[in-house]
């Protein structure tokens, strides 16, 4: 049984272009079937430029395309929904783009709203993966992200202080 692991590589961890390319291609190394790459900047609030973006896209796809990685997922995130006030136009905009530019599908943290959810996918942007609550809508594709595993360390750390304040700890002596 094989399974495909996808990669979360933020912003890419570069300031450029070509070292953000450069660590797409080392990620591919490991043998990762994919990447999840976001528009938003890591350290400072914004989302990058839509066109330069677009073109970071076209490059990492080009790259990989050249190197024998016809299938790679990308997976393009856009954080508008954490940033802007009105994220929707900004959003289609952005998907609309990211995908022309060439990433293999689109996600978009935050969206919760069926009716943009919706007219999100009519505009033929599929895949679309959504970070939602969602639940009276059919999904082809759900995830989660990181809110399983928040949950899993916040349980853990709340009984294991716990155990501690009790001293309902053991030792095993040799």
């Amino acid at each position: 049984m094989s399974i495909s692991i996808s990669a979360e590589i933020e912003g890419g961890y570069g300031h450029d272009a070509q070292s953000i390319i450069g660590n797409v291609s080392r990620t591919t190394d490991t043998g990762v079937a994919g990447i999840n790459i976001e528009d938003a900047f890591k350290h400072q609030p914004g989302l990058r430029n839509v066109k330069e973006h677009c073109q970071l896209l076209a490059n990492i796809r080009a790259t990989l395309d050249n190197h024998g990685y016809k299938n790679f997922f990308i997976n393009a995130r856009t954080d508008t929904y954490f940033q802007l006030e009105q994220p929707y136009e900004e959003t289609l905009t952005r998907a609309k783009a990211y995908v022309e530019s060439g990433a293999s599908s689109i996600f978009i943290p935050g969206l919760t709203d069926a009716y943009e959810i919706k007219g999100i996918t009519r505009y033929g942007i599929y895949p679309s993966n959504k970070l939602s609550t969602v639940k009276s809508i059919r999904c082809k594709h759900f995830g989660f992200g990181h809110a399983l595993s928040d949950k899993i360390i916040a349980h853990l750390t709340k009984n294991a202080a716990q155990l501690l304040e009790s001293r309902a700890t053991f030792c095993l002596y040799e």
